[in-house]
């Protein structure tokens, strides 16, 4: 698994991701919209090879700080999460060159 470079699940009704999702080292693409997240776990910002992340219509209270320091991250997409207060790092992403679709 640790060579996997895109993972997809979207619309999988999921309430959780693994808390060893940091281990996929090499993961560059993470399409998870249509789920039932609450939070993304703190070791998804161990993905430092992730270039795509997309949390669209998930109802999301928090996002981990530790993504904001994602190194390669170009992509951000929140649409229809409406339960989120952004936190005050996304411009900072945005600042940047990571498009943060909100």
């Amino acid at each position: 698994m640790r060579g996997l470079i895109e993972l997809r699940a979207s619309g999988n009704q999921l309430t959780a991701l693994p808390d060893d999702l940091g281990r996929l080292s090499r993961l560059r693409e993470l399409h998870i919209r249509d789920n039932r997240l609450l939070a993304l776990p703190d070791a998804a910002a161990e993905l430092r090879e992730l270039r795509q992340i997309d949390l669209r219509g998930n109802p999301l209270t928090r996002l981990p700080d530790g993504l904001a320091s994602l190194p390669r991250l170009e992509q951000l997409d929140l649409r229809w999460v409406t339960t989120l207060t952004a936190p005050p790092w996304l411009d900072d992403l945005e600042t940047r060159g990571c498009l943060v679709y909100r």
